[in-house]
C-alpha cells in the first residue's frame, strides 16, 4: 500500500511559527527529506523513530540533485511510508515545489502542501516593518537575485515604476553589484534598504541602511533577505544603534 508524501514549510526559522498542521504532520513522519537551511530548533521536533535526511544546498555544494530527492520521495512513499519533504520557508516559493510535485503526479503518488511563513514576511515581523504601505509601496515584489541579476535592466525598471518593495531572497555576497545594477535602474541611492540575517532566529541580524551605502556593507551569514523600497524607512528610522566600527558605516542595527 502506497505511503504519501507532504510539502511542508518550516517557515524562516524560529519553531513556534510552524503552522499547527505542518507540527501534526511532522509528529508522524516515517521518512524525512529536509533543506539544510531548516532550523535545529525544527528538526529537534521530529520522531525519534523518523529517518531524516538532509537533502539540501547551501552556496553551491549540493547534498542530493533533484532528481534523486524526487526518487527518494516516490520509493520511500511507494515502500508505504509517510514521508515529509521539510523546506525552508514555504513550499510555493523558491522551494523547486511544482518539480517535485510534478515527480509525484507522474508516478501516481498522494501528496499534499503545508504553506510555511516565508522568509520576507518572517523578516519584515522581525524587523517591525509593513512590506506595503498605503499611497507609498502598493505592490511587494518577491525575487531572487541569482534570477534577476539575468534579466536586462528593463525588468528592474518595471519592478521600480511599479513602487514595489523589493524583497531579494538568496542576494549572495556581491551588495555593490545589487547596488549599482539597482541604481541604474533609476533607484535612488538615498533609498531605504534593510537587511535581515537569519529573521526570526537566536542569531538574527538587522541592518539598516541605504541603497548606496548597501555597497559598503559587509556581507551577513546566509540566509539574508534584503528589503529595498519606502516601506523599509521606519524601519530604518527605528534603527539606532551603529553597524560594527569595523565597516566604517553610519548604518544602523537592532541589537
Amino acid at each position: 500500500m502506497k505511503g504519501r508524501v507532504y510539502l511542508v514549510g518550516a517557515g524562516p526559522g524560529d519553531p513556534e511559527l510552524l503552522t499547527l498542521k505542518a507540527l501534526r504532520v511532522l509528529g508522524v513522519a516515517d521518512v524525512v527529506l529536509h533543506d539544510d537551511l531548516v532550523s535545529r530548533a525544527i528538526l529537534a521536533l521530529l520522531p525519534a523513530t523518523a529517518c531524516v535526511i538532509n537533502v539540501g544546498k547551501r552556496c553551491g555544494p549540493k547534498n542530493l540533485c533533484q532528481q534523486e530527492i524526487n526518487e527518494l520521495m516516490v520509493g520511500c512513499a511507494s515502500a508505504g511510508y509517510t514521508v515529509v519533504r521539510l523546506k525552508a520557508g514555504d513550499p510555493m516559493i523558491f522551494g523547486r515545489a511544482g518539480e517535485e510535485m510534478a515527480a509525484l503526479r507522474a508516478a501516481n503518488i498522494d501528496f499534499a502542501v503545508v504553506p510555511g511563513v516565508t522568509a520576507a514576511l518572517g523578516a519584515a515581523a522581525a524587523a517591525q516593518m509593513a512590506l506595503t504601505r498605503r499611497g507609498v509601496a502598493p505592490a511587494l515584489a518577491l525575487v531572487t537575485y541569482s534570477r534577476a541579476a539575468c534579466e536586462p535592466s528593463a525588468r528592474w525598471r518595471g519592478l521600480i515604476e511599479s513602487n514595489a518593495t523589493l524583497a531579494i531572497y538568496m542576494p549572495g555576497d556581491d551588495y555593490k553589484k545589487i547596488s549599482a545594477e539597482l541604481r541604474e535602474a533609476g533607484l535612488d541611492c538615498e533609498t531605504p534598504c534593510v537587511l535581515i540575517s537569519w529573521a526570526t532566529t537566536p542569531t538574527e541580524q538587522i541592518h539598516a541602511t541605504t541603497l548606496g551605502r548597501l555597497a559598503e556593507m559587509l556581507p551577513l551569514p546566509s540566509p539574508t533577505l534584503i528589503v529595498i523600497g519606502a516601506a523599509a524607512l521606519l524601519a530604518a528610522e527605528r534603527a539606532t544603534l551603529p553597524v560594527e566600527a569595523a565597516t566604517g558605516l553610519t548604518a544602523r542595527t537592532y541589537c
